[in-house]
């Protein structure tokens, strides 16, 4: 957009940049800058206007920009180009995700090279490679609480070894994602051991305070994330004599965007690992950006205005890389994340569907989808240029924060249904074999989280220790299952590693007193690759679900209806243990296919006359493109076997 005002300063911009970026054919930048930079300003502006530095920062931050699009590799370059040509590229049915860390799925950066042909042989073309720069030993937080944002980890390897696996998954056609964290530093990084020193600089870094007038302040309205093992949202440090926001943990800071300064360091980083092969970037904690006294500290309007503005600036320098939004909130705040008042994203093209990963949760703990269905009238229609990550377990815990009016509406009372999923999933309850843990207890409210893997979790450790078959069936069919209603809903599906072959939980990590205090090390496994090799043994539960996961994989990137372009119709059926909904084939919405899921442990039957209008249904022209088999009708009712699954389609 051309608006004379920023055009102005751009002009100004470029005649007073540094010369050895002036003297760059720099076409391709300054197209992008030109279309962009209007938004960069105006964003900028309402960000920092008022500071008197306004203008040599947004000097700072489009030569940042130049830089590092300077530094942009050609093969990047050309990915760049070809993206912006076919500009929905990631909302195709092809891409499947995986999601692991280095050292547990193999041992090293090295290791995930040596392993690529076991991942591709899944079917996976997404790698998700979970954060590996480096952090502190005993207070990593998981790779959360990075104290150097451009290195690795030596434990993992070396950026050397990150560009040749990123070289590697990109000659078989497999992304790569790495994760940023914007929201906090480790209290090791060489920013907070500035400001401890007394450097004002820094100290302007994070949200720093002599007393605790402000941060009281501040308390009145902030909850707290991890109420148990980090109560509390400051943290007084001795050596600065002063308070510091902490919100996750005590170790890790949280940053100050309300200074331009850090701002532009962190789009300098993202661009940063743009440059160094990633695809997609996630954006770790994205809903805590912006801090405001009077307020949850959570989903503040400026926090999208941050995003907006690291989107633009991307699209600048790396257009062809997306963005995932890590903001795990309610399902009416989540969509905003992709970008409001617009028509395509304009912060995050991805964002974690935790809505439906709980909704799931709740449906194998009651044998029916009615919190299932009522819970996704909740869920807004995203962006038309935006898509969901889709996931059944992933490296943190599953919350249950379902909105209460849902529940009540689902024929439920919040409280002790809440407690009913939380004990099934943990075991206690009388009916249920789920080896869950609880994590996060806040002994004030009550609310509990879970972890646990997903083997563990749908009952498969319990059938094999009792070896109880008919237990480890049940346990293979859920299992099947819920990866169907991942691949088939719309969005990219993203498989855990180790879910893949059934994984159970890792009691190991109880043995570290550092690890001992936080369960959800009992779902962040080191991969037996003995036990792996099983999945070629016929008939092992290794190979019954590694062999249906890769047929379910190899299936779903043949159907064009599994396309994300809000193609997806819920549908409202009498038998509440059921989930169903339609597909239609995005450039033929005639074309339709039939998604039916039985949740109970008793087979049902779904009336095929009710779906008449919606799908031209005749019983005995059903396939279920799944098995290439044909279901069972009976007098026009469809049987669904326990814990079955369907894609139907009557072409």
């Amino acid at each position: 957009m051309y608006e004379q005002i920023s055009h102005s300063l751009l002009n100004e911009i470029l005649d007073e940049l540094k010369p050895e970026i002036r003297r760059q054919n720099l076409r391709h930048f300054y197209t992008r800058l030109g279309a962009n930079f209007y938004a960069i300003h105006s964003l900028f502006d309402q960000l920092y206007g008022n500071r008197e530095d306004f203008r040599q920062k947004i000097i700072e931050l489009v030569e940042v920009l130049a830089s590092r699009y300077i530094e942009r590799a050609p093969e990047l370059e050309q990915i760049d180009m070809a993206r912006e040509r076919d500009h929905n590229w990631f909302l195709s049915e092809e891409w499947v995700g995986m999601a692991l860390y280095a050292d547990g799925f193999a041992g090293s950066l090295k290791g995930i090279k040596k392993h690529l042909p076991y991942i591709q042989e899944l079917g996976v073309n997404m790698v998700h490679i979970m954060p590996m720069l480096v952090c502190p030993e005993h207070a990593s937080d998981g790779g959360y609480a990075v104290s150097d944002f451009r290195d690795i980890d030596p434990r993992t390897g070396s950026l050397k070894d990150l560009v040749k696996v990123a070289n590697a998954l990109r000659k078989r056609g497999i992304l790569l994602t790495l994760d940023v964290v914007v929201n906090h530093t480790s209290n090791e990084h060489q920013w907070a051991k500035r400001a401890r020193e007394g450097d004002k600089k820094y100290q302007d870094y994070y949200h720093v305070f002599p007393d605790r007038d402000i941060p009281d302040m501040f308390e009145e309205t902030m909850p707290e994330v991890f109420p148990e093992s980090a109560p509390g949202n400051f943290t007084f440090d001795e050596q600065m004599n002063q308070w510091v926001m902490t919100v996750f943990n005590t170790f890790q800071w949280d940053l100050n965007y309300s200074n331009p300064a850090v701002f532009i360091e962190m789009v300098d980083i993202i661009l940063y690992w743009a440059n160094r092969g990633a695809d997609i970037v996630r954006l770790d904690a994205v809903a805590y950006l912006w801090k405001k006294i009077g307020t949850a500290c959570q989903n503040e309007r400026e926090a999208h205005l941050i995003l907006q503005m690291m989107k633009d600036c991307c699209q600048v320098t790396a257009p062809g890389v997306l963005f995932i939004a890590e903001a795990i909130v309610e399902p009416f705040e989540i969509t905003k994340y992709f970008g409001e008042d617009a028509v395509i994203a304009k912060e995050c093209e991805i964002a974690y569907n935790a809505t439906f990963m709980a909704l799931l949760w709740d449906a194998v703990a009651t044998k029916n989808a009615r919190l299932l269905n009522q819970g996704l009238l909740s869920l807004p229609d995203k962006l038309n240029r935006a898509t969901w990550l889709n996931y059944v377990r992933c490296h943190d815990d599953i919350g249950l924060g379902f909105d209460n009016l849902d529940i009540k509406k689902a024929g439920y009372e919040p409280v002790p249904h809440r407690k009913f999923l939380f004990d099934y999933l943990t075991g206690a309850h009388e009916t249920s074999n789920s080896r869950g843990h609880p994590f996060g207890l806040n002994q004030k409210t009550g609310d509990a989280r879970i972890s646990g893997s997903l083997a563990s979790l749908v009952g498969l450790e319990t059938a094999i220790e009792n070896e109880d078959e008919a237990g480890v069936d049940r346990a293979i069919r859920l299992i099947l299952l819920l990866h169907g209603l991942i691949l088939s809903f719309g969005g990219i599906p993203l498989i855990y590693y180790g879910d893949e072959v059934g994984t159970v939980n890792d009691y190991s990590f109880k043995d570290d007193e550092h690890k001992a205090g936080d369960s959800r090390w009992i779902h962040r496994p080191r991969m037996d690759w003995e036990r792996t090799e099983k999945r070629h043994q016929r008939g092992t539960v290794e190979n019954l679900i590694f062999d249906g996961l890769k047929k379910l994989i190899g299936v779903r990137k043949t159907i064009p209806a599994f396309a994300d372009f809000n193609n997806r119709q819920l549908i409202n059926v009498e038998n509440e243990h059921l989930f169903v909904f339609l597909r239609n084939h995005p450039e033929k919405p005639g074309e339709m296919l039939l998604v039916v899921a039985n949740f109970d442990s008793r087979p049902q039957y779904l009336d095929l006359s009710d779906l008449s209008k919606q799908l031209r249904v005749h019983g005995a022209s059903l396939k279920d493109l799944a098995s290439g088999e044909s279901p069972v009708v009976h007098r026009q009712h469809l049987v669904i076997p326990p814990y079955r699954f369907y894609w139907l389609t009557d072409q």
